[in-house]
């Protein structure tokens, strides 16, 4: 009887370095056997394909910093206040420093614990007893849908990895793994799997969470088939476009055959009461818990995480502060990481020099005081106002914080009242450079006093409040304990949804047809936005740019600036990141392959990445 392994952790299933789980079908192994005996059964056949969303649901979409490693290190955002001394692996590419080789064991571990689990589960398909065909095709669709997921992420962090489609058997053992090239995996995994799991996953409706349906594979399909063409391939764009097609006419027909749709306007999008039932997410996910338990292997505070990684540090300023009442609201309390660079903000600037709407859609620069305030002279003279300012009040519930585009409509109004206003006036002049292309490390005084000079060498203390993206801000929470502001966040994270797919299409059609109809897909999404069409004729840096405004902070930027070949060299961030730019190098649109695992095989350098 075939030996295989039933219990993966990723050492064990690739190469049994430690393979203190390992045993054979052919020996006493409660474990194997019960494995085996699950999947005669369909309740025991379910419980393996829950197994598959194990390390998806741990270290993926909405937590364990999967958003830096999917939107961090390009040209959208920062580190907050643009400080380089912190998380430097996830925006500065190592700060010039020795990398960190370590920091991507989650992933690694995490792929392989995926991919075996959904390996097993297709192995097994033929065990339980479904009535039909089409039960049985469904559930195997889940696994082949999550494997093509794993890999499609494994490929595009780490390059070319070791492809597994079977359980590992006790005779393909080795401590010298092979790498295959991502194209292979695409051929032989990522795209069978993603059609497989077309043809056969259920249509679900607006409520079905977590679990993938037909729309779900179909854009991803669209989505893996498009990023080949970062390998010199264009075999697979026609089926980039055919499966985006496919959403496209269904969403602007009823949504009848794959339940797709787009909302009218982009401020339902995300509209907290649209988020657990949203109708345009082509694929979410969400967690559960409650009195009766969790759906969080990390914790029942460890749910969704967006939500603490993008407000800039308004409790830095005197008439704020971070405490539970606020963190349960929408608005939050909870200091981010990510910071908008100069040019994504830039990149709601119209060509007619007004603000396309999704700016103030989905960015917050405005914040109330969540406390009671005085200004005292050192707040009046740090932030440069004159005076007059000192003693002046702000109650619980008044503006507090306000950032000002020169692009609003109020924008002279207000930028009359920066040094006298009661509340804190942020200029984007003050935060951000046009000149430079960044932020502005320092700042030159009006008001000069003290220590606060004119001359431009005091550190920018205004640079720590910056529009904040609130695509993940949240209401919904589960308090685990109140005392230690441990809250678990129940909104669900948006994995992909349909606007994306018009994108998608938008790049396929230049790159099959020249642009002949791009305009239509990527102005249907500006003309919901509200944004004015696009007229001329539009290039891969149109589509680039409308990803950015579109999708920024979706988990797509890393890959993007990957597929469109931005990363060859330094010289897209030069012009749009100058100061990541100068941290660049080639070989980092790879990750570092842990060394933990590097360590336990025999060929270890030769495995990893090159630069590291």
């Amino acid at each position: 009887m075939k030996s295989i392994y039933i219990k993966f952790i990723f050492c064990s299933v690739l190469l049994s370095a430690l393979s203190l789980h390992s045993c054979t079908l052919d020996e006493y192994n409660p474990g194997a056997f019960t494995k085996e005996a699950l999947a005669t059964s369909i309740d025991g056949y379910e419980t393996l394909i829950n197994q598959c969303y194990f390390a998806m649901e741990r270290f993926y979409y909405g937590s364990a910093d999967w958003m830096s490693l999917t939107e961090g290190d390009t040209d959208l955002w920062t580190y907050k206040a643009n400080e380089s001394t912190s998380y430097t692996q996830w925006f500065w590419f190592f700060a010039g420093t020795s990398p960190n080789t370590t920091y991507t064991n989650n992933w690694w571990n995490g792929t392989y614990d995926g991919v075996g689990a959904c390996n097993e589960a297709i192995a097994l398909g033929d065990k339980p007893p479904y009535t039909t065909e089409e039960e049985r095709n469904a559930k195997i669709a889940e696994a082949r849908f999550l494997r093509a997921v794993y890999y499609f992420n494994a490929v595009e962090q780490f390059g070319a990895v070791t492809m597994l489609t079977e359980p590992v058997v006790t005779e393909t053992m080795t401590y010298s793994p092979t790498r295959t090239d991502p194209m292979t995996i695409y051929q032989e995994v990522i795209l069978p799997d993603l059609r497989f799991a077309s043809e056969w996953l259920p249509t679900g409706t607006h409520a079905t969470t977590t679990i993938p349906t037909k729309k779900a594979a179909l854009g991803f399909l669209a989505k893996a088939c498009l990023q080949t063409y970062e390998y010199g391939s264009t075999e697979y764009l026609q089926e980039a476009l055919d499966a985006a097609g496919k959403l496209i006419t269904d969403c602007e027909t009823g949504g009848g055959k794959y339940n797709t749709y787009m909302y009218p306007s982009y401020s339902e999008v995300f509209k907290e009461s649209n988020n657990w039932e949203n109708k345009e997410a082509l694929w979410k996910h969400r967690w559960y818990a409650g009195a009766d338990g969790h759906g969080s292997s990390n914790g029942n505070y460890k749910l969704n995480r967006n939500d603490e990684y993008f407000l800039c540090n308004i409790n830095k300023f005197g008439a704020r502060e971070d405490n539970q009442e606020t963190r349960l609201t929408w608005e939050g309390s909870i200091t981010g990481i990510f910071m908008p660079t100069q040019h994504l903000l830039n990149l709601y600037v119209q060509k007619d020099g007004t603000l396309d709407p999704r700016f103030h859609e989905s960015f917050t620069t405005e914040w109330n005081a969540n406390k009671n305030y005085t200004w005292d002279e050192s707040a009046a003279h740090m932030y440069d106002k004159e005076e007059t300012v000192i003693g002046k009040a702000l109650n619980k519930g008044d503006l507090a914080i306000k950032f000002i585009m020169p692009q609003d409509m109020d924008y002279s109004a207000e930028k009359q009242k920066e040094h006298i206003s009661d509340y804190l006036l942020i200029d984007y002049h003050h935060v951000y450079s046009d000149d430079n292309n960044n932020v502005n490390m320092n700042y030159a005084y009006t008001n000069v006093t003290g220590n606060y000079k004119n001359d431009g060498t005091n550190e920018n203390q205004f640079r720590y409040y910056y529009p904040s993206l609130n695509k993940h801000n949240s209401s919904n929470y589960y308090v685990a304990n109140a005392s230690k502001q441990r809250n678990g966040n129940l909104n669900a994270t948006f994995i992909m949804r349909m606007a994306e797919v018009y994108l998608i299409a938008a790049e396929a059609d230049i790159y099959l047809n020249g642009g002949a109809n791009t305009a239509g897909y990527i102005n249907k999404v500006r003309e919901r936005a509200g944004a004015n069409p696009l007229t001329e004729s539009i290039t891969i840096q149109d589509i680039l740019d409308e990803r950015g405004r579109e999708l920024c902070g979706e988990y797509c930027r890393f890959y993007d600036l990957k597929r469109t070949g931005m990363f060859k060299d330094s010289g897209y961030l030069e012009k749009t990141h100058p100061d990541l730019a100068r941290f660049f190098h080639p070989n980092y649109a790879l990750r570092p392959i842990s060394t933990t695992f590097t360590a336990t095989i025999t060929n270890g350098s030769e495995y990893q990445n090159p630069g590291y």
